[in-house]
């Protein structure tokens, strides 16, 4: 649990800090002593950057987001091997335990007729 609340906390600090350059960037525009054209260009360059910077953070998220999807797959699929086998064991130990019933039953029943016959 406490790995979650770290990660999401993690997302939150990169938000935050993303949108905290944004604002940064745009308050150095106001104040600026250069040219419109190198202005614009620290723009696209500062824009160019924070897109990298997204799209290798969304890279990260969505593989571990993809490790813990196949984590719980596998870990899906073994529990359902495991309730299978326990499933097919208790069935073993039923039908064993019907029979030995039947078995005791007939026994009981031919020594009850062997008593009545013996009579």
């Amino acid at each position: 649990m406490s790995e979650e609340k770290q990660e999401g906390s993690f997302g939150k600090v990169m938000t935050v800090f993303l949108a905290g350059g944004l604002i940064g960037a745009g308050l150095a525009l106001l104040y600026a002593p250069e040219s419109g054209e190198k202005t614009r260009q620290k723009v696209k360059e500062g824009a160019d950057k924070a897109l990298q910077m997204a799209k290798e953070l969304e890279e990260k998220w969505l593989g571990r987001l993809d490790g813990i999807v196949q984590d719980v797959k596998t870990k899906s699929a073994q529990l359902v091997a495991g309730g299978r086998t326990l499933a097919e064991d208790k069935k073993r130990e039923l039908l064993a335990a019907i029979e030995a019933g039947k078995k005791a039953l007939e026994e009981e029943r031919k020594k009850i007729e062997g008593e009545r016959t013996s009579s």
